[in-house]
């Protein structure tokens, strides 16, 4: 039975300033959807760090509970493809953003973007992966489609301590590819290599300004934007794949047509929230199968519950958090009985 009310992270800019925290809250205080979600788990993104603290323009409306990634139980459905007890996740899609996303002890979704849990993933498993690992996947099936293979060379990942970088180093190795993580956190280089690096590199690796370099990548996942793409695109070999998922440092890209021009390089963009339900469907059952990444509970560094949300925020944005921080909804179910 759902509760009259149920805790929730919920974020507001009224009169008071731009604010956050947990509230009871209500069903109709939720957004409509068809299914409605005991949480089991949610996950901590930099979007969602961004939004939690306002200093990012993530919402779109407010007051709205946060939270891009959601995973747990059906419990009402008025459609029909969705029954009581199903299992189901939802990343992006607007969560978190346009809608109240997964930082409540219930959710209310939209049926349309509910993915069935896929056989080979458990609620928490598929959390851990969450926006992030769908993200790191999505930007691999672009450049297989885009005819990347192993044998152009190694595939680069910037920002690979982060969530998206720990979850691609993985699903790239898995997928069989030899992974060159770069990483401006040396003492992290121990925990890259075990979750599927074979080389750790600085990253004055991508410090050059020149348009078009000697080739040392096959291609790679960028999460930083600015110079580190630019210097990616310039040594990537002739027909490599770069694919762009982030701007942890900069929007900006100083980079020239050379790469394009006479190498063939192709500058690929990966943007998850919106991801068409075909394409949706063949990721989580990519990263469920063959590129399940072997080490999810080293990749989760943090478990959270509600309340410890601003301070992971906070860390997460100073740039000391490593790999993914998991929601721990059930315990906030506990709590709030």
């Amino acid at each position: 039975m759902i509760p009259d009310t149920f805790n929730a992270f919920r974020i507001h800019s009224d009169a008071a300033g731009y604010h956050a925290g947990i509230e009871r809250v209500s069903l109709d205080d939720l957004a409509p959807g068809e299914i409605v979600v005991e949480v089991a788990h949610s996950s901590v993104n930099f979007k969602d760090a961004l939004a939690g603290t306002g200093k990012g323009k993530i919402l779109r409306r407010f007051p709205l509970v946060g939270g891009i990634d959601v995973a747990g139980h059906v419990v009402a459905s008025t459609d029909a493809k969705f029954r009581e007890g199903d299992a189901v996740l939802v990343t992006g899609s607007g969560l978190g953003e346009t809608r109240d996303g997964g930082y409540s002890q219930y959710a209310r979704i939209e049926s349309r973007w509910a993915v069935a849990l896929p056989s080979g993933l458990n609620l928490r498993e598929s959390m851990i992966l969450g926006t992030a690992g769908f993200t790191a996947a999505l930007a691999l099936l672009r450049m297989e489609e885009n005819r990347q293979a192993p044998a152009l060379g190694p595939l680069a990942v910037t920002g690979a301590t982060g969530g998206v970088g720990s979850l691609a180093v993985d699903i790239f190795s898995r997928a069989g590819y030899e992974v060159h993580a770069i990483s401006g956190k040396p003492e992290h280089a121990g925990y890259l290599k075990a979750i599927g690096a074979s080389e750790v590199l600085g990253r004055d690796a991508l410090a050059t300004a020149r348009p078009l370099d000697s080739t040392r990548f096959g291609g790679g996942l960028d999460n930083v934007g600015g110079p580190m793409l630019a210097s990616l695109l310039a040594q990537t070999a002739a027909y490599g794949n770069v694919a762009s998922a982030g701007l942890a440092a900069t929007h900006d890209l100083p980079a020239t047509v050379m790469p394009f021009i006479i190498r063939g390089v192709s500058l690929l963009g990966v943007a998850s929230a919106g991801t068409a339900r075909d394409i949706r469907d063949e990721v989580w059952r990519r990263l469920a199968g063959d590129w399940k990444p072997r080490h999810l509970d080293r990749i989760c560094t943090r478990e959270a519950t509600l309340e410890q949300l601003p301070g992971v925020f906070d860390t997460m944005l100073a740039g000391g958090s490593m790999g993914r921080t998991l929601v721990n909804l059930r315990e906030a179910v506990a709590a709030g009985a």
